[in-house]
């Protein structure tokens, strides 16, 4: 009997600058019968459980403390009724300031681990933007209005932004404002000090250390300043030396006319009429921008979702779905983790087994990879004709252009936007010496530089759950 309605589990784990929380989601697949493959389509996603917020654990300003955030997670699953092997997907979003601590990479791999058969490892601040304009609302209220919409997600440590239109998020961006960039205690006393922070300082000529007394005048100079360029990169690129000093990433590209704009992350609370003290200048913060609110050129509205908008998007929008014409060798355990994507450009009008091995050995040479060496995954559009003689002169020039990677017996990736990883995968194995360690994926959409984890696969190994993210911790 055929399938065509799968259920997965998914969790998200949000570890931020400030706080750390997780929710798990149900998510309904669906054939889709108008595409040629028939394949599955994420129709419903559902949020079954949203955890506890809790202040990220720390063991000093520059470590995370493993033991009591794996501990958090279990507690979690034990609180929600989840058994951690039961969770199929999902992703663990290291964020702000928390990724430029030294032992971020071993913490995401550390509860990617722990919390189940197949959670991505994950951080970056564009794959973060995108997830919290997913999660807050944001990008879906762009298709259901058709409004472009500028949302803001404002953390501890970052603030991340997005432009959606008609459902899809066209430009990302992020840059160094946060509520939690100075902590401080009762006393007033500097508990934590960022760089990004110093670097406010350093521009309006104060110059406080961790222990100092600082005064509330002095805070309020330094929370005026980080909206100032917030606001600043909201309507526009980070022109001032000040800005461009605290980008991540590059500015937004425009694509026209804001409609909207919309604020989420823990500083949005206080932008949306919240109270409380944390030790911080997040309320402070969020009064300039409040203040500043003004200067923007359209309507600001509340989000769906403020604080919890990046971990409901890592456990609910993480997730690509393969086509349902997969080509696997039983040889090849899963999950496969961390797999850089390389691009190859192969043109169908010239294919060729020299046009196909230099493509493939350019798109090496774009990342300074050696063919044999590391397991990638190369990413073609449309580069062959559905007939034999075409495809089998494509399956020969792979087995040409990735001699070292047989020889070794590294896993080869072939993964197309096009439906046509089954064919490729069967003519593959008849034709070359490439008989194991074969996976073949079609209908993703990659881009150069993206990694992506590949879970177990589903309805008779043909459709193959995957995430697409960035490892990029932001160490410098």
């Amino acid at each position: 009997m055929e399938i065509n309605t799968i259920e997965l589990l998914s969790v998200g784990i949000d570890v931020g600058s400030s706080t750390t929380h997780l929710v798990f989601s149900n998510l309904v697949l669906l054939r889709d019968e108008k595409s040629s493959s028939r394949r599955f389509r994420i129709e419903k996603r559902n949020v079954i459980y949203e955890g506890m917020i809790i202040s990220t654990p720390l063991l000093d300003n520059d470590t995370i403390d493993l033991n009591k955030l794996t501990a958090f997670v279990k507690e979690e699953c034990e609180r929600a009724g989840i058994d951690p092997g039961d969770i199929q997907t999902g992703a663990v979003i290291v964020t702000g300031e928390t990724a430029r601590k030294h032992n971020a990479k071993q913490i995401a791999e550390a509860l990617s681990k722990d919390a189940g058969k197949f959670v991505a490892a994950t951080a970056g601040p564009n794959f973060e933007s995108l997830l919290a304009a997913m999660g807050s609302g944001a990008t879906a209220r762009s298709k259901d209005t058709g409004k472009t919409i500028l949302s803001c997600d404002i953390g501890g440590g970052t603030s991340n932004l997005a432009i959606s239109i008609n459902g899809e998020v066209v430009s990302t961006s992020c840059i160094s404002v946060g509520g939690r960039l100075l902590a401080i205690n009762s006393e007033g006393e500097i508990l934590r000090l960022s760089e990004p922070a110093q670097k406010v300082m350093e521009h309006i000529g104060l110059n406080y250390k961790i222990g100092d007394r600082i005064p509330e005048t002095a805070i309020d100079k330094i929370a005026s300043e980080l909206a100032g360029v917030l606001i600043e990169v909201m309507t526009g690129p980070a022109n001032s030396f000040l800005a461009r000093q605290l980008m991540v990433t590059e500015s937004l590209n425009f694509p026209g006319t804001i409609d909207e704009y919309s604020f989420s992350g823990g500083v949005a609370e206080f932008i949306y009429g919240a109270n409380g003290n944390y030790g911080d200048m997040g309320e402070i913060l969020s009064d300039k921008i409040i203040a500043l609110i003004p200067e923007l050129k359209a309507p600001v509205v509340e989000p769906i979702n403020k604080i919890r908008a990046t971990v409901i998007g890592a456990g609910a929008y993480s997730l690509s779905i393969s086509g349902s014409s997969g080509f696997m060798d039983d040889k090849i355990s899963f999950p496969i983790r961390n797999v850089p994507v390389l691009r190859v450009d192969v043109e169908r009008s010239k294919l060729s087994m020299e046009h196909v091995v230099t493509q493939v050995k350019n798109a090496f040479q774009r990342f300074d990879l050696t063919e044999g060496e590391d397991v990638v995954a190369l990413y073609f559009k449309d580069p062959v004709r559905v007939s034999y003689p075409k495809l089998e002169l494509f399956a020969t020039s792979i087995e040409a252009a990735l001699c070292n990677s047989i020889e070794k017996k590294i896993p080869v990736i072939l993964i197309f936007e096009k439906d046509i990883a089954c064919s490729v995968g069967n003519v593959i194995r008849r034709e070359t010496r490439l008989k194991t360690n074969l996976l073949s994926l079609d209908e993703l959409t990659l881009k150069d530089g993206d990694w992506i984890d590949i879970s177990e696969p589903l309805v008779g190994c043909q459709v193959f759950p995957v995430t697409v993210k960035s490892l990029i911790f932001n160490m410098n």
